[in-house]
């Protein structure tokens, strides 16, 4: 007898777990599972819904054949309310329903300001200084009359980061929290349930708080210090509530503060970590491990401004341990352990002890040069993490507040073996959706280096790269991966929240222009915001492409007015409504051709590419106005898109279909993006394109522009065979050329590392760096061929591209 499907991860918003949730009225989601026994072609025709707030049960009997983001049924929730709902479908051939979900648990957050009683307190006396600021640690004892409790959250944030600890237990496994946000306009906020962590009688609530990224140096040629403020803070609430008492506790004038035996702990720098200064046997600060008089008063400080926001995101962790593959001994003398993999994240070591006063320090880097560690692609990032004995044992020591990107780690003063020290991978934790896998070793590992880069930039904010003095938001970056990134992970909850900050920061200016890093840390000076294709062009782009992976149409309503200010605002347009020729472009950034110092000088013509991304996101915002019901916009920009259509095309494409810009990146363009109307043009700039690919030899000839789109567009013009060739070849620049220079990361230039080991002499050199690692959208939509017909994936195409076995034999065409 043929089974009903059953339903699994109920899910609320884009939200990572339903704990804190800062909407009140939150969509719902659903999933089915199936088996070999499941009714065939199963549908959904209805649902039941169950809402239980505490003894009472709402029960809702919906015709509807969505699962995905359905409304709220009922009244709004209010902050800290705590309900179960559970479902079940009808559908198929039966009038049975499935068997009900397991019930799950949904919590609000705190709503609304006035929910915050807390304080935000810091150190007793302002630390003056033109260095990074000393961490500071918190703690405050309460009394639990009983642990037989209905509830005990703690709501907390800071300015800089925190880790928080009850009785001397850390509190929850994020790190770095409450995360990076434009802090001018939006603070996260964490809840954690901390009901198992306390006990009847005395407690201890401990906060450590570091400066983050909120008063630590960022960007390049070096940085800025303090751009958000010049001091950390904490705001905590502990809400405890039994059947006989409620007990509040709030950060006040009431708690003690410490200076942390943490010297500094610095994003781009490291940590110093000075064993000396720590008071007890251990640092859990208990009453019993420290002595009360040494701790000092707090001082209230301004209570942000900014909204605090419960985000959507999940939490950055720890989500894998590496061991080191051996234990290398340099030229010069040095000792430096290989982990074998180029990663994001932590050193960890189980135990260390050395004599008093040894300094023992951990420099970070990716690659060696001269079998040396190469840290010059750092630039002014020290990378290093020092740790000062007291001549005891130290136990479980990791950094605490920073982070490295790196394979190698250089170690001075102590010598470890293969057992006591390893590498702990950090970024937010994702859930993972979508895999690859094929015939072909190298392309499966060319796929890998693009998740384990993927992985190594979406901690906090979707970074460019995670070592050097930089580790920005970029918005070109992000704009041309989001593709890909959103069918190997959910991104939905971690994009979504970046561009809330991207909309803050660009409606913050009448200008309507998004500034080139979210949030933003560039000084004017520096590099003054201007409008720019492709980077701001994310935009319209970004939302776009979470709407067609996840169906939410209020990720499109909630960006829209940013969309809008940017295409009708912050475009400068010249007199025939296309990009304005006199503005400098970025336009096909890093094309293989640019000197290792001009990495913008690229043979496709930087205005071409921002028109031809102009046509297409003007088309992109007509499709998202119909989405939204806004007739009005959607019939303007459709009329404007075939204007700015017939507008390129006269400026740049003859009547056969060659072009003015005789590249593969103008080519790609103009084919993916559908710029090109009669079937003489596409079947001649596809010959055209064709044609330039076999001249270079098969290697890449384009940058950012046109690197995600070069394979779509030969596969679309019917050279399929030719996109294989490209991605084989083995020379460089190409995609299989780190590979066989032994990358475990996609680069940011084809020839970050040379052929003969040297390191690329250019100052922007990062071998970790996910951007030119957008082929691998071209291997799950072409080559495995699975893409999307529905937003949401709720209608599937399975068409695979068959290639490359003319190549296992044969080297070219």
């Amino acid at each position: 007898m043929s089974a009903q499907p059953t339903i699994t991860a109920i899910s609320f918003e884009q939200h990572a777990s339903g704990r804190g949730i800062g909407i009140a009225s939150p969509r719902i989601s659903w999933k089915f599972a199936a088996d070999n026994n499941t009714i065939q072609n199963w549908e959904q025709k209805a649902y039941d819904l169950e809402i239980r707030h505490g003894p009472i049960t709402e029960d809702y009997h919906v015709e509807s054949d969505n699962s995905l983001l359905v409304p709220w049924p009922s009244q709004p929730l209010q902050s800290r309310e705590i309900v179960q709902i559970r479902i079940r479908s009808y559908g198929g051939s039966t009038t049975e329903p499935t068997a009900w979900s397991k019930w799950k648990t949904l919590e609000c957050g705190l709503l609304h300001r006035e929910d915050w009683k807390a304080h935000a307190i810091t150190s007793p006396t302002k630390q003056v200084v033109d260095g990074p600021l000393r961490p500071l640690r918190f703690r405050k004892t309460f009394h639990v009359p009983s642990t037989e409790l209905k509830r005990a959250r703690l709501y907390i944030t800071s300015l800089g980061v925190f880790q928080a600890y009850i009785n001397g237990a850390p509190v929850g496994d994020h790190f770095l929290a409450p995360g990076w946000t434009s802090y001018h306009h939006r603070l996260n906020y964490e809840v954690f349930d901390i009901a198992p962590l306390l006990r009847e009688g005395k407690n201890v609530i401990s906060v450590e708080v570091a400066e983050g990224w909120y008063a630590t140096r960022l960007g390049f040629h070096g940085g800025r210090r303090f751009i958000y403020g010049d001091e950390m803070a904490l705001i905590a609430q502990v809400e405890i509530e039994s059947d006989s008492s409620e007990e509040i506790i709030l950060s006040d004038l009431s708690w003690k503060s410490h200076t942390s035996a943490l010297i500094s702990s610095e994003i781009y720098d490291g940590e110093v970590y000075d064993t000396r200064e720590e008071e007890g046997d251990d640092w859990d600060w208990t009453t019993t491990s420290f002595k009360d008089e040494t701790w000092s008063s707090v001082r209230k400080t301004a209570f942000p401004k900014t909204n605090l926001v419960a985000p959507n995101a999940s939490p950055v962790r720890v989500t894998q341990t590496i061991n080191p593959i051996q234990i290398i001994t340099t030229p010069s003398g040095a000792t430096i352990v290989d982990f074998g993999q180029n990663l994001v994240g932590r050193i960890h070591i189980p135990s260390l002890l050395t004599p008093p006063d040894t300094r023992i320090t951990l420099t970070h880097a990716e690659v060696l040069e001269n079998n040396e560690l190469a840290t010059r692609p750092l630039r002014d990032a020290k990378c290093t993490d020092t740790i000062i004995s007291a001549g005891k044992e130290l136990k479980n020591w990791k950094p605490r507040f920073t982070f490295h990107g790196f394979r190698y780690v250089q170690i001075s003063n102590w010598i470890p073996t293969l057992s006591n020290i390893h590498a702990e991978v950090l970024h937010t934790d994702l859930p993972a959706t979508g895999t690859f896998k094929s015939s072909h070793e190298m392309i499966n590992k060319l796929h890998e280096n693009a998740t384990w880069s993927m992985r190594g930039n979406f901690l906090s904010i979707p970074t460019d790269c995670p070592q050097r003095d930089e580790r920005l938001g970029w918005t070109g970056d992000i704009q041309i991966f989001a593709p890909s990134a959103s069918f190997l992970y959910n991104t939905a909850g971690m994009l979504g929240d970046w561009l809330e900050d991207l909309a803050a920061e660009q409606l913050s200016s009448a200008t309507g222009i998004p500034p080139f890093v979210v949030p933003n840390v560039i000084p004017e000076s520096l590099w003054p915001v201007f409008p720019q294709a492709v980077w701001d062009d994310v935009t319209v782009l970004l939302p776009w492409t979470l709407y067609q992976s996840y169906g939410d149409t209020e990720i499109l309503r909630r960006q829209y007015t940013s969309m809008v200010a940017w295409v009708d605002r912050g475009v400068r347009r010249g007199p025939d409504r296309l990009w304005d020729d006199e503005l400098f472009q970025l336009g096909d950034w890093l094309d293989p051709t640019a000197p290792p110092e001009q990495p913008g000088n690229s043979r496709t013509d930087g205005t071409f590419v921002a028109d031809a991304y102009l046509v297409h996101v003007t088309k992109v915002l007509g499709l998202i106005s119909g989405v939204l019901e806004e007739s009005d916009n959607a019939s303007r920009y459709e009329r404007e898109y075939r204007s700015l259509k017939a507008r390129f095309q006269e400026k740049y494409v003859t009547a056969e279909g060659y072009l003015v810009g005789d590249t593969q990146t103008a080519l790609a363009l103009v084919i993916f993006f559908d710029l090109l109307d009669s079937p003489t043009q596409i079947a001649h700039a596809g010959a055209r394109l064709a044609r330039l690919v076999r001249k270079a030899k098969f290697q890449v000839s384009t940058g950012f522009a046109g690197t995600p789109i070069i394979t779509h567009a030969l596969c679309k013009v019917g050279y399929v065979q030719l996109a294989y060739r490209m991605l084989l070849e083995k020379t460089c620049p190409s995609w299989m050329f780190p590979i066989t220079m032994g990358a475990t990361t996609i680069w940011e230039r084809w020839d970050s590392m040379r052929a003969d080991g040297s390191v690329n002499p250019g100052e922007m050199t990062s071998f970790n760096h996910y951007a030119l690692g957008s082929i691998v959208n071209w291997l799950h939509k072409d080559v495995a061929g699975v893409s999307l017909l529905e937003p949401g994936w709720k209608r599937v195409l399975v068409k695979p591209l068959p290639g490359g076995y003319r190549y296992q034999c044969r080297g070219e065409v």
